[in-house]
């Protein structure tokens, strides 16, 4: 009797190839799925008109340095299922009340969603009125940095920042003496945590308080900082309050590496 050798037909070898290359393929993509950031932007006070631009601007950029950007006004999404998915939480000039006793936006749950989601390294950037919000809830208004205390009644004016830091990224381009036009905020004495590191300062002599003299915060005003904060990073920016700002190339850089250094090491962003 005539033993016949096995051997693999040329069809089954090529179809293990395709099968194989499938799953390079498949991993591959995995590898290079983008990062994911989630913009937050629910007002229950004064609401800014410029949060559709600030949208607009922040999916542009993602689409230029490949992060995706999704968007809520649900404070239901902050559950740490959902947010594990996210590198970057932007708030992106939120509002609530600000009255002793006032119910804020998120719960119990949602606040110590969020709290896990920086805890487990997650990064935070916070724009304009990311500091008017959270005041029911301390462990935020030291995340992003400081409380909202007021502007001048003539809110946009043209007036001049200092550039403190001039060798960081996130003031790459800007002169010494900014000057631009958008809304100053102040912000409320002692809710600035001592290790912030801070980027920009206001000129006070720059800007016409009217009768509102309690804004002023003497020769040291920050406007933009950031820091290590609860296991994660964050970056606050109060400029933003004009449609012009998020078109304003060196605002947009600004913004840019703010949210690179929030999403870290561990979730680069290129």
């Amino acid at each position: 009797m005539k033993i016949q050798n096995k051997t693999n037909s040329p069809y089954s070898v090529a179809a293990l190839w395709v099968v194989a290359l499938l799953l390079i393929c498949g991993t591959g993509q995995a590898w290079a799925q983008n990062q994911k950031v989630l913009i937050f932007s629910k007002t229950t006070v004064f609401h800014h008109q410029s949060i559709p631009a600030g949208i607009v601007a922040i999916q542009k950029l993602g689409a230029e340095h490949k992060f995706d950007v999704d968007t809520t006004t649900d404070a239901t999404k902050f559950t740490d299922a959902n947010l594990k998915q996210y590198a970057v939480l932007i708030f992106l000039s939120p509002t609530s009340p600000s009255r002793p006793g006032s119910k804020g936006v998120f719960d119990t749950l949602q606040k110590d969603a969020f709290k896990h989601f920086i805890e487990a390294g997650g990064g935070f950037v916070g724009i304009h009125s990311a500091t008017d919000f959270g005041y029911d809830f301390p462990w935020y208004g030291q995340l992003v940095g400081g409380y909202f205390l007021g502007h001048p009644r003539r809110n946009v004016q043209e007036a001049v920042i200092n550039v403190v830091d001039t060798k960081s990224p996130m003031t790459k381009g800007m002169p010494a003496q900014w000057k631009r036009t958008d809304e100053y905020y102040s912000f409320k004495p002692g809710s600035n945590p001592k290790d912030l590191h801070v980027l920009l300062t206001f000129d006070e002599s720059t800007e016409d308080y009217g009768t509102m003299t309690n804004l002023k915060m003497g020769d040291f005003h920050p406007l933009a900082w950031y820091h290590d904060y609860d296991g994660g990073r964050a970056f606050y920016t109060a400029l933003g309050h004009t449609d012009e700002t998020f078109a304003d190339p060196l605002f947009l850089n600004h913004l840019l590496e703010g949210i690179k250094y929030a999403a870290g090491k561990k979730h680069k962003i290129k």
